[in-house]
């Protein structure tokens, strides 16, 4: 019964090594066989190998056209005719007339111009105006000079009329007194044009103002011309 169970191991059937010896040699000759057929015999067979195209590269490309003919001369601009020369009728003739026409008289100055005026002066213009061109206008007057301040070359005029202030009731109530500094513009006829306040006192500056407006002084001179001024008065308020 072991040896049934195993009769294979002790005694295979299947021998190894069984094969015979010249079965390898026979299979590597077949594999060189089987690849010589498939690579080395197309190489071989340069008969069949494809022809390449013909290289075209090297061809000559063919010449341009000619250029195109240039373009006909332009036509020359025709030449202007010299004008005709215009005859002055009042030149003399060249020829002698056929005929001597007699002239039409003219109208004389003494007879006046067709539409002109009566009493016109002889020799006027046809169509002129009644008692002659208009006079032009008078210039101007020059503008008026502008006041100089008193001080160096210019003197200060002297007071021809003096119109003392009105003291204000108010400031006297109030027991206020002072000086009022003005500036005063004279014109050239010596009176005072303007006058403004320097220095302030409030209740008594209108009331010197008032005063100022009413003097009058000498005119002033520049060049020998009177000119107006600008020159600074004083106005004094003193309680009694």
């Amino acid at each position: 019964m072991p040896r049934d169970m195993f009769g294979d191991v002790v005694d295979p059937s299947i021998k190894l090594g069984s094969q015979k010896w010249y079965t390898v040699p026979l299979s590597i000759l077949a594999h060189v066989a089987l690849f010589a057929a498939v690579i080395i015999i197309p190489l071989m067979a340069t008969d069949v190998l494809p022809t390449p195209p013909s290289m075209m590269a090297f061809v000559g490309a063919p010449p341009p056209p000619p250029p195109p003919p240039p373009p006909p001369p332009a036509a020359a601009a025709p030449t202007p005719k010299a004008p005709t020369p215009v005859a002055n009728p009042n030149a003399a003739p060249i020829e002698a007339p056929k005929a001597i026409v007699p002239e039409t008289p003219s109208v004389g100055v003494s007879e006046g111009v067709p539409g002109g005026v009566e009493g016109g002066v002889p020799g006027g213009v046809m169509g002129g105006v009644v008692g002659g061109l208009p006079e032009a206008p008078p210039p101007p007057p020059p503008p008026p000079q502008a006041p100089v301040r008193v001080g160096g070359a210019i003197k200060q005029p002297t007071k021809l009329k003096n119109v003392p202030p009105v003291y204000p009731p108010i400031a006297q109530s109030a027991r206020v007194q002072g000086v009022v500094i003005i500036e005063a513009t004279i014109g050239a006829d010596g009176k005072v044009k303007d006058a403004k306040v320097l220095r302030s006192i409030p209740l008594l500056d209108q009331a010197a103002l008032d005063a100022v407006k009413q003097w009058v002084f000498t005119p002033t001179l520049l060049n020998n011309v009177p000119v107006p001024v600008i020159m600074t008065v004083t106005v004094n308020f003193t309680l009694q």
